[in-house]
């Protein structure tokens, strides 16, 4: 049975029971009755005041206050959870919690009056009935909503051995009044599954996340969505091809993230400025001629090679670009022509522990060399390990003469920072060319947290600080601030070599 009997109990339900006691907006105290003396606020201002209450505060404000219960029946935000209903499976136990979870559900929306509802969410733990889901989508949408959230924490079930969703989303609701009013789209472990396409005209926002759709199912969708601001798609496993049409126009952000079928994203819509894409192996990337991509995020095994050799190629007007590298299996990156002309911002993240051991850090000078807007520079490593003795770094570095590439001049490079900074040649030698080759530097910070840790010390227990600040400190500009953080506190110094 889809709609049970009313179960009293929960702070939601008795805020809409008409014919619970309300106090009589007052306190009570040794039979007196105060009462609110000022003047009587205008009835708009008493829905907006109540418009603005979580759900349980403006349940709680209508079981107390005359003044606020009509307005309850008109709230425009419905938001239901086990947290915003007070449920707790400590209190009620598993099953009865979700038997007052759906009797106080259906109890709000049959009361509901359908004006003015603007946001409906239903963030559910466990499985439910879907006839339940089914008639509580029809309820909320047959109003003018803006804003359709369902969150299904639990929404996979094993079915012929595969993991499924258990809810599958009635597309046909979006086709009635809601489809020129709703502006918000979020789905999480649903299926989805248009069987023809349809025009959501006002959609600014689509999220989609672990949800079970095909290419062509999700295109139903965009190719007539032509209000789309925002698209997120995180954990959609069914997608191979994703095609973003160029009749997008309005489209600004893009985010893909761990859709671990996907082969392929083609991009033809012409206003995304921010990309963000995060997967375990790249895909094979077109962005369309009229794609003017500005912000990128790119993350997957080889990403920094990735961006390296095809980016200028494939996102030529880039001004912000974030690299998170899973994995690099090619130690350096060869000197190239193509060249980033508006980069401005370069955050480069190097998870040390899956490189291979040679890694040769000064080859990303060659982002440098490819950048003559740049003026951020930020180098992050997340280091496990030692990648060499400082002892042997400082001899390394006393015995032989550093290496320079060609002579390169960064002239707009104002700040450099690199995070977890250890004793590796190739890193210093990066360093030092900085130093040398950015005239226009303000500010370099070396954090060496992964020394403060007792991660770069020598096998002696000697900082490494002393074998790279000497050489650094060598070649610093007088205009250049240098954030460098004193050497650890130990009992035995590291001797330097006479010509430091």
């Amino acid at each position: 049975m889809c709609w049970p009997p009313k179960i009293d109990g929960s702070i939601v339900s008795v805020a809409a029971e008409e014919g619970l006691p309300c106090h009589q907006d007052c306190n009570s105290r040794e039979g007196k009755i105060s009462r609110y003396s000022g003047p009587a606020l205008p009835e708009d201002i008493l829905l907006h005041i109540h418009s603005l209450l979580p759900l349980r505060d403006a349940a709680r404000a209508a079981s107390v206050s005359r003044a606020f219960r009509n307005s309850w029946k008109c709230h425009p935000n419905l938001y239901f959870s086990n947290e915003t209903m007070g449920l707790k499976d400590t209190l009620h136990g598993p099953e009865q919690m979700q038997l007052d979870f759906i009797s106080t559900v259906y109890h709000i929306l049959k009361r509901h009056s359908g004006t003015g509802l603007k946001t409906f969410g239903l963030e559910i733990s466990s499985h439910y009935d879907p006839c339940h889901l089914d008639s509580w989508l029809h309820l909320a949408l047959s109003s003018g909503l803006e804003e359709l959230i369902i969150e299904l924490c639990s929404g996979l079930k094993m079915w012929s051995g595969m993991c499924m969703p258990w809810y599958n989303f009635p597309c046909s609701l979006l086709s009635g009044k809601s489809r020129d009013s709703i502006q918000n789209l979020r789905l999480s472990s649903c299926a989805f599954h248009p069987t023809v396409r349809f025009c959501l005209r006002s959609l600014k926002k689509l999220y989609l996340c672990s949800v079970s759709s095909t290419d062509d199912e999700l295109q139903c969708i965009l190719s007539d969505s032509f209000a789309l601001e925002r698209l997120e798609l995180l954990s959609c496993s069914k997608i191979i091809n994703l095609k973003i049409p160029y009749l997008l126009q309005r489209l600004s952000y893009l985010e893909v993230k761990a859709c671990l079928s996907l082969e392929a994203i083609q991009i033809e819509a012409p206003n995304i400025s921010t990309f963000r894409f995060s997967r375990r192996n790249p895909v094979q990337l077109s962005l369309g001629e009229a794609c003017q991509v500005k912000d990128l995020y790119v993350s997957h095994y080889g990403a920094v090679y990735f961006a390296r050799v095809d980016l200028p190629l494939i996102a030529p007007c880039l001004e912000i670009l974030t690299i998170e590298s899973h994995k690099e299996m090619v130690n350096n990156i060869t000197i190239l022509p193509s060249k980033f002309y508006q980069l401005k911002y370069l955050d480069i993240c190097v998870p040390g522990q899956y490189f291979v051991p040679d890694y040769d850090f000064f080859s990303l000078a060659s982002f440098l060399d490819a950048s003559p807007s740049l003026e951020t520079f930020i180098l992050d490593f997340n280091l496990r390990r030692v990648f060499a003795d400082p002892e042997s770094v400082l001899g390394e570095l006393s015995q032989s003469h550093m290496r320079q590439t060609a002579e390169h001049h960064y002239g707009n490079l104002k700040r450099v920072k690199i995070n977890r900074f250890h004793p590796a040649r190739s890193l210093v030698e990066l360093t030092c060319h900085i130093l040398e080759s950015a005239a226009s530097l303000q500010c370099l910070t070396l954090d060496t947290k992964c020394c403060c840790s007792g991660v770069s010390h020598s096998k002696s227990g000697k900082c490494f600080i002393f074998a790279v600040r000497a050489y650094i400190e060598g070649n610093f500009p007088s205009t250049t601030r240098l954030d460098f953080p004193k050497p650890c506190t130990l009992d035995v110094k590291l001797s330097l070599p006479s010509n430091v």
